[in-house]
């Protein structure tokens, strides 16, 4: 994550005319509507009802997702071939300094070949991009071919606009390279499928297969292994992008011609470093300092009958054995079948985002494909790693590439909930699975190394989310109640070896209440004790939730107590330098209950010392990733945060200071709820135009469309959120509501065979600045009835499958309406208890 800002304005159009021309992608129809609400009346005609909920389909979203946001400036989104939580991500790789995802949108940065695995939207080291392939137009001889990054790179041809001439879109990658070689690719769950078509007039057209370079240069102990009659196995281990850890992978690559019969390499061999030997078949390296390049290449037969050939290579990925990787290319692509694999891909792709639909009258169509590609982004990370877990043997399923909990569990999860409940109950199952073999659920994950936790243990939160909103389906998906308990308690209670990695401080947690500065316990540096504190009180306070729901009453008074030890680290006598009237800060404290002092602006861009509250940081923060008079993170317990600020008029006064004078950051997880927190003064109005202007200010469909690392699809979740106007509550039954960018939307969860449409009645479109407008909820109703609150939904309502109608005014000075129930509930209001 970094912290630096865009100051990009989004270029939303402001529509009002309600046309009826729909654009080439939309078809009429309409979304599935649930069985419990009748299609027609007894006499044919359809209901009132069914014409308030009608939504032109989108029938292929996949058209408006643009891959490409987020590929320059830090956003490091990947932007290759894959299907949903595919393991391959088939990709380009380029000589960029931020390359984490492979791929640069800038086209002066080199291609350096063409890989199988990557992540998208991280930070760290560079993860994986291995295995690349690399193809020649021509090389005087076989033995001049230049094999090394180095020496074989090559530039991109350019659009006349001056991009890289890529094209992108779910399940497809393509790209026009300099000497002529057009590369197009393609995936599978655990195997790609790439096309090489070479210019016009190419004798002696030439494939490289690269063993050894991920996007560390990590390898050690590689082997290849080159078949003459055209494959190249192999594998090695590489090193951990973010953590200690290392992990091996295994690749299989063959060939085809396209079109004609491509027949035996006329030449083939191993190449190490910059020199390919003819004839060779394999080469080992056995001592793990020394980091050669390495890996097979072939000269094939042009095509006979036309005078561009077309090389199709077939590739294979395991983390188990290169014979897996084999046995994974022939049975998910048996047949070569380029078209075949890519319509399958972008058919998964359609299904999948075709279950939240959105009517796209009187909406610029910026917003559209901001919208879908975000909801696409959603569904990159984590990856299904089923059958490829080389730690031990199980039937479960195995998710990796978490990368981390800490940024995806406060939206990512929740959004699933809404339409993928069954891939999201796999992910459960996989997580719990790791607990029961490795004694702690998992934090940060990638290609099967634990890397570093970030804040709490955050797998705490994603299991009470699926918990919280799936408990009666739980069994029929196949998550035992008892394991999922039993996974969380073992977080909460139990001390881990080293909870740098995995689980939490425990000790210090239990016995003082928060983690004190200065005290050291074996496992771990100790950092970041205030934002750790913070983060085990929401994590205590999801367990309480599955407690509560699983009726073990003592339990969930237990947990719900300790969900308050936010209050531990809370001094009522800390202020802003030169801003006495903002009072009140997280701050750390020692073990005899004095606190410490650190200055409010730390870590934030007005900090006199430029700290970066990183895991690298060079002193050891109490803070992590945030500025600390921004740490208003107690998502489980708004009500209290009012109070110990002196009340609604200083909570709001401490909101608007946050972003007037520009510590809020968009690109940090624990701020992104901030826009929405005026909700808990009653004041949603103010909530409605602060998350409007944050997109508005942040985020577009550009190639820079992003503020910052996308972190694995957690900032695409949290624009879909915001562009639908809800704001998630993990592990709750609520989720915060405001209004959409559309003026309806509906979600078709397949676990409920129920659909939800929200309607806004009046819809005028959306402010080009996200200020003011017709925009704000003066009134809800559910299934025709007055809803208790304009600011929130109950999780029933997405159960039932109900229409939600809201009532538009451009008044901002709206409320959540009148009762008990009215605002959003809090651990101090007695709503959770």
């Amino acid at each position: 994550m970094t912290l630096f800002r865009l100051l990009l304005v989004c270029e939303i159009a402001l529509t009002t005319a309600q046309s009826t021309v729909l654009p080439p992608q939309l078809t009429a129809g309409s979304i599935p509507v649930p069985s419990s609400l009748p299609s027609a009346n007894a006499n044919g005609s359809t209901s009132t009802d069914d014409n308030v909920r009608f939504i032109p389909k989108i029938s292929d979203p996949a058209s408006l997702v643009v891959p490409f946001i987020g590929t320059i400036n830090g956003g490091h989104v990947f932007p290759g071939a894959t299907v949903p939580h595919g393991m391959i991500k088939a990709g380009m790789d380029t000589d960029s300094p931020g390359n984490h995802a492979g791929y640069d949108g800038d086209a002066q940065y080199n291609v350096t070949g063409f890989s199988q695995l990557h992540d998208s939207g991280t930070g760290g080291s560079v993860p994986l991009s291995n295995f690349k392939l690399f193809a020649y137009a021509s090389c005087s001889t076989f033995e001049k071919c230049p094999t090394t990054i180095a020496n074989r790179k090559i530039l991109r041809k350019v659009l006349p606009d001056g991009s890289p001439d890529d094209s992108a879109s779910p399940g497809y990658f393509s790209t026009n390279l300099t000497n002529g070689i057009r590369v197009e690719l393609t995936a599978t769950r655990r195997a790609s499928l790439h096309r090489y078509t070479f210019p016009s007039g190419t004798k002696q057209p030439r494939i490289l297969v690269d063993i050894t370079n991920d996007g560390q240069r990590s390898a050690t102990y590689p082997v290849v292994e080159v078949d003459p009659a055209g494959k190249v196995v192999g594998g090695a281990e590489f090193a951990a992008s973010f953590g200690p850890g290392k992990y091996k992978v295994f690749t299989c690559v063959d060939f085809k011609g396209e079109g004609y019969d491509l027949g035996k390499p006329t030449e083939y061999g191993v190449w190490l470093n910059n020199y390919p030997t003819r004839g060779t078949t394999n080469i080992n390296q056995l001592y793990p300092g020394f980091q050669s390049e390495m890996g097979g290449i072939f000269t094939f037969n042009a095509s006979p009958s036309s005078d561009t050939t077309s090389i199709l290579a077939r590739i294979g990925v395991s983390f188990i054995s290169y014979t897996q990787a084999c046995s994974n290319a022939k049975s998910e692509i048996p047949d070569f079948d380029f078209d075949k694999v890519h319509k399958d891909a972008r058919d998964s792709w359609n299904e999948l985002l075709g279950r939240v639909q959105v009517d796209t009258t009187g909406v610029d169509e910026e917003i559209t494909k901001l919208f879908y590609s975000s909801l696409y982004r959603t569904h990159v990370s984590p990856a299904d790693y089923s059958g490829e877990n080389p730690k031990w043997k199980s039937n479960e399923p195995y998710y990796d590439s978490l990368y981390c909990n800490w940024d995806t569990y406060r939206t990512l999860y929740p959004l699933m909930s809404l339409h993928d409940p069954v891939t999201f109950s796999k992910i459960v199952r996989g997580m719990i699975d790791i607990q029961k073999n490795e004694g702690w659920l998992p934090e940060c994950r990638g290609a099967t190394a634990q890397h570093y936790i970030q804040g709490g243990s955050n797998a705490d939160p994603v299991l009470g989310e699926f918990f919280v909103k799936f408990s009666k389906q739980a069994k029929d998906l196949q998550v035992s109640p008892d394991d999922l308990y039993n996974a969380l308690l073992a977080d909460a209670e139990k001390q881990p070896p080293n909870w740098n990695l995995q689980g939490r401080a425990v000790d210090l947690w239990i016995k003082y209440g928060y983690i004190p500065q200065t005290m050291y316990e074996p496992g771990g540096a100790n950092t970041k004790y205030v934002s750790r504190t913070v983060e085990h009180a929401f994590d205590d306070f999801v367990i309480s939730q599955v407690a509560k729901t699983l009726g073990k009453t003592q339990d969930a008074h237990k947990y719900l107590q300790r969900a308050g030890n936010f209050v531990n680290v809370w001094n009522a006598n800390v202020s802003v330098p030169d801003q006495p009237s903002v009072r009140g800060m997280m701050q750390p404290r020692f073990a005899d209950g004095t606190f410490n002092y650190t200055d409010p602006r730390h870590c934030s861009i007005h900090d006199p010392e430029k700290a970066t509250c990183f895991l690298n940081a060079a002193r050891r923060d109490g803070f992590y990733e945030s500025e600390h008079s921004q740490l208003l993170y107690a998502p489980q317990d708004t009500a209290k945060l009012i109070e110990l600020q002196g009340g609604v008029d200083s909570f709001v006064s401490r909101l608007d200071f946050l972003f007037s004078e520009g510590y809020f950051d968009s690109t940090n997880e624990p701020s992104q709820q901030i826009p929405f927190m005026y909700h808990y003064a009653n004041k949603p109005g103010l909530s409605t135009q602060r998350s409007r202007q944050v997109i508005a200010q942040f985020y577009n469909t550009s190639k820079s469309g992003l503020p910052g690392n996308d972190d694995s699809g957690a900032m695409g979740s949290y624009v879909a959120f915001y562009l639908l106007g809800l704001y998630p509550l993990p592990s709750t039954q609520q989720i915060l509501l405001s209004s959409p960018y559309f003026p309806k939307i509906s979600f078709y969860n397949p676990l409920f065979k129920s659909t939800t449409t929200i309607v806004s009645q009046g819809f005028k479109g959306n402010p080009r600045d996200g200020t003011g407008g017709l925009v704000f909820i003066e009134s809800v109703k559910v299934d025709g009835k007055p809803y208790k609150s304009n600011c929130y939904l109950d999780w029933a309502i997405f159960e039932k499958g109900s229409l939600v109608e809201l009532t538009l005014t451009d008044n901002i000075a709206v409320t959540c309406g009148s009762g008990k129930s009215a605002l959003p509930p809090s651990i101090s209001t007695g709503g959770y208890s």
